[in-house]
């Protein structure tokens, strides 16, 4: 990754070249989804303790899926806010994708 990104727009195409492994883009999802659970309970019961969980989940989430099963070092690493714009682009697309399908 000796590529420097201006722009997301061109960052985002690499982005998806790091998450082809499916199990990896679920896991990305699966932490998206507890982020934002975690996010509406700390609201809901205004416990903002739970706000310490919302890195370690959505980051083990995704680190588990690079590390392991994409085997690729992660984004986050190089280009910390246009990954988490990344994470965010691929969790709506889904489920776009999600909605064309059954619809």
């Amino acid at each position: 990754m000796n590529e420097r990104f201006i722009r997301f727009a061109d960052f985002y195409p690499f982005y998806l070249s790091q998450h082809q492994n499916r199990t990896c883009r679920q896991l990305h999802f699966i932490g998206s989804c507890l982020v934002l659970l975690l996010l509406g309970a700390a609201i809901f019961t205004q416990s903002w303790w739970l706000l310490w969980f919302i890195p370690v989940v959505g980051y083990g989430f995704a680190w588990i899926g690079h590390f392991m099963f994409e085997r690729n070092k992660p984004a986050t690493f190089q280009y910390p806010l246009y990954s988490l714009m990344g994470d965010w682009v691929m969790f709506v697309q889904i489920i776009q994708s999600w909605f064309r399908r059954y619809n």
